[in-house]
């Protein structure tokens, strides 16, 4: 958490983004622990075949985008809760760290930092 703009060692694209999705996954869950009133989840949408992705990734292109629109259109409970890791709207469980509650202070903390914007406790 102390180097999260990579200033301090070689820059591995790859890497940086891996840890970029892991972020955001411990940033959703510490916004929901906090602010449990806030909806706030995490999601995936899949290896799917983008620019990024590349022709041959597996999944399906058409089911990528229904699990981010998925919340706001739903009248499902599950859509309406906070806290979660969804992939093609079902329940998945991420990197155990990022349920950890120190990784997310440790985050928020970060975020504040970086932003010169605390967040509230």
């Amino acid at each position: 958490m102390d180097n999260l703009q990579w200033e301090r060692r070689r820059w591995n694209g790859s890497q940086a983004y891996a840890e970029s999705k892991f972020l955001d996954v411990a940033l959703a869950f510490g916004v929901a622990r906090r602010w449990p009133d806030v909806r706030a989840n995490a999601l995936e949408p899949g290896w799917v075949p983008t620019r990024m992705g590349g022709p041959g990734a597996p999944d399906d292109l058409a089911q990528a985008h229904t699990t981010q629109a998925w919340p706001a259109v739903s009248d499902e409970p599950l859509a309406h809760s906070t806290g979660h890791y969804f992939y093609h709207r079902a329940m998945r469980e991420p990197d155990p760290l990022t349920r950890d509650e120190a990784c997310q202070d440790a985050l928020l903390d970060a975020c504040a930092r970086l932003t010169g914007v605390p967040l509230p406790r």
